[in-house]
């Protein structure tokens, strides 16, 4: 993929102090961190290694990466190291994608209380699918799945909803049989919605007892108890919107899905289409009418407001395993699942995923199309010192 003309960190170097001081009553240091780290990621700002061909030995100098999972140029080489380690983890069945979705009503909240909301969307969603499809006269059978959050839509307005990509079917209640889903089904998307919705307002309520939920000044009249009830029964007005696909492939197309949905920020750089000293220009899909590509054009403080909107809190994990793809039980249900579906394991890969992600992720040599191999560490003062001689050298040539 070619490099795109626009990156976010252009934009944050040109306008993200005036943006910080506009901004300021409402950032966190976590804003800050983040806007910092995509500001100088591959800059001689974080030092850099010195790298040479393992082909043809041509020499050149590269900059750190931020590493931040914000960040729009750091997820290509976390991506492939985690596909890697899920490969060995799919089953020989279809996946289903099912989408639960927060209603705009809980965004001011959810916002002004990220880690609580966002926890209880991962919870009250995985719940729901595992007591659906629990149900005999659905699947009856126990599932496992993955789930992935993102708060965002295409205009990068707030818009939190979490992915779940699961294997279309589960183990049968005594644990010896796999159950299969019906092959353009899975499960009732009525239902799901249904159940999703009493599962989150019932963990609002229990959030509001507790203490943890902290009001917006635009909610604060919810501070009272029955107000704040009140408001609750409001949600059960609408219909929560829960998607649901039919099962796709198997195995060779469900680490497509992964791909797309897990390891991605709110913009791409990719998606910029033209950066100026106040304004900024991007491309989004426009799903109301046939996805069709549109250009939507933000002053630079507006662009960079939307971007921190979805800056998650620190140590917040944003895919999460549940079921029999769970931590604690994958290594134990895994082979009882290959068993019930009368396969092998898949073989131990000859290529370490360290390997993999090694090859991946080091560039092409400008010279011969060899792999350039990091060889030295450098400082900042180190590459510093090395760039100053490098352009000594250039120019008496």
């Amino acid at each position: 993929m070619t490099r795109p003309p626009f990156e976010v960190a252009d934009i944050i170097r040109q306008s993200g102090t005036r943006f910080i001081e506009i901004h300021r009553g409402w950032l966190t240091a976590q804003h800050l961190r983040v806007l910092r780290a995509i500001a100088h990621c591959r800059t001689a700002a974080l030092g850099g290694h010195l790298d040479r061909c393992a082909a043809c030995g041509h020499r050149a100098i590269s900059f750190n990466s931020c590493r931040n999972r914000h960040c729009p140029k750091c997820l290509t080489h976390a991506r492939d190291q985690w596909l890697a380690e899920r490969e060995r983890e799919l089953l020989p069945v279809g996946y289903a994608h099912v989408v639960f979705t927060l209603p705009h009503a809980l965004a001011r909240l959810a916002l002004q209380n990220k880690r609580v909301v966002y926890d209880l969307l991962f919870q009250a969603s995985a719940a729901t699918l595992l007591e659906v499809a629990r149900t005999p006269k659905h699947l009856g059978a126990a599932l496992g799945f993955l789930s992935v959050l993102h708060t965002w839509g295409q205009t990068l307005l707030h818009h939190p909803h979490v992915h779940c990509v699961v294997p279309a079917g589960g183990l049968s209640p005594d644990g010896t049989r796999w159950v299969h889903a019906r092959p353009s089904f899975f499960l009732p998307v009525k239902v799901l919605s249904r159940i999703f919705r009493a599962k989150v307002v019932a963990g609002l309520r229990e959030a509001f007892h507790a203490g943890t939920l902290r009001l917006p000044s635009d909610l604060q009249r919810l501070t009272d108890e029955r107000a704040f009830a009140a408001w609750l029964r409001t949600l059960f007005r609408h219909d929560w919107v829960v998607y649901a696909k039919p099962p796709c492939g198997g195995p060779s197309h469900v680490l497509h899905y992964l791909a797309r949905y897990t390891h991605r920020v709110a913009i791409s750089n990719h998606r910029l289409v033209a950066v100026t000293e106040d304004q900024v220009t991007f491309q989004w899909k426009d799903y109301r009418h046939g996805s069709r590509v549109q250009l939507m054009t933000l002053s630079a403080e507006e662009f960079l407001r939307r971007f921190c909107l979805h800056v998650l809190p620190k140590g917040f994990v944003r895919i999460r395993f549940y079921g029999f793809l769970a931590p604690r039980y994958r290594t134990e249900a895994l082979p009882r699942c290959r068993h019930a579906l009368g396969v092998t394991p898949p073989p131990a890969s000859t290529t370490s995923v360290d390997d993999m992600s090694t090859r991946v992720s080091w560039p092409a040599c400008p010279a011969c199309g060899g792999m350039m191999v990091a060889v030295d560490r450098l400082t900042v003062r180190q590459l510093a010192v090395q760039l100053w001689i490098e352009g000594l050298a250039l120019d008496s040539s």
